[in-house]
């Protein structure tokens, strides 16, 4: 399958602004592309690159005073299968996870574990452990809120998800990630493009995506609690603990959004 995915993006900037800006497609998908990527500037500025902690492609800028638009466009291939359905994989005692993995069972931004772990053991202790555990936390999250794109808030922590009910992709998972690590079982997430292939069409206007992924027998894998059922074509821009680290854009000045979209479907 071939995937044709961008996004054009414009900030209005009062005088110049640095940014740090986490709009590539991750390393690990790099070698999918037909052809190199890049994110073109108008007006240009010059960019550079590096990789984060969490071996995300990142971009420094400094956007001139005035409009600036980044836009990006590409094909990628992909498989064409949907999220695999492990229902055996097995959650390892926390005295066996290797080290790297730790870090994505601490509490983080917007994943409030402490607030949330006697509710969490209250509401799963009694499930099976492993991918049954994990999928009982998304049935719940699912259930649980209410999507729509008026609820977006970028203040919304996981408590305050559960509380309220409500929230866009990125609250399904911040609330399923911090249940899965008050359970013990290690949880990150994850932004980047899911169109609507194999899907009924959404007729709201797209927008990037995040879902997250636990550490089982001894890999990590993809769940959706928003959508709790496996999807065709995602492609991974950034992993991390929570949006916190894996935000599109951060500014260091004032910078107005003053356009923003973004385009993934099925390439011929």
């Amino acid at each position: 399958m071939r995937i044709r995915a961008g996004f054009e993006i414009a900030y209005d900037c009062a005088q110049a602004t640095p940014m740090l800006l986490m709009l590539r497609v991750h390393p690990s998908r790099q070698a999918d592309l037909e052809a190199p990527e890049r994110i073109v500037f108008d007006p240009p500025a010059k960019g550079t690159e590096y990789r984060d902690g969490f071996g995300n492609l990142c971009t420094r800028i400094t956007a001139p005073p005035g409009r600036i638009t980044m836009s990006n466009e590409f094909v990628i291939r992909d498989s064409g299968e949907p999220d695999v359905v492990v229902p055996h994989a097995v959650q390892h005692p926390l005295e066996e996870l290797p080290d790297h993995v730790l870090v994505f069972l601490l509490g983080s931004r917007y994943c409030d574990t402490d607030r949330l772990s006697d509710e969490a053991w209250a509401l799963f202790g009694a499930t099976p452990p492993g991918w049954p555990r994990v999928q009982a936390i998304c049935d719940y999250v699912h259930d649980r809120l209410e999507f729509g794109y008026h609820h977006a808030s970028q203040f919304r922590t996981a408590w305050d998800g559960h509380n309220e009910g409500r929230g866009v992709c990125r609250d399904f998972a911040h609330l399923a990630i911090t249940f899965c690590r008050c359970m013990n079982i290690p949880a990150r997430y994850c932004t980047g493009y899911l169109g609507d292939i194999g899907v009924p069409p959404d007729p709201a206007p797209m927008d990037f995506s995040a879902w997250f992924e636990v550490f089982l027998s001894g890999q990590w894998y993809r769940f959706d609690a928003r959508h709790n059922a496996p999807r065709i074509g995602r492609i991974l821009m950034a992993r991390g603990r929570d949006a916190t680290d894996v935000a599109l854009t951060t500014s260091f000045g004032p910078a107005a959004l003053a356009g923003f979209k973004v385009t993934t479907f099925e390439a011929a």
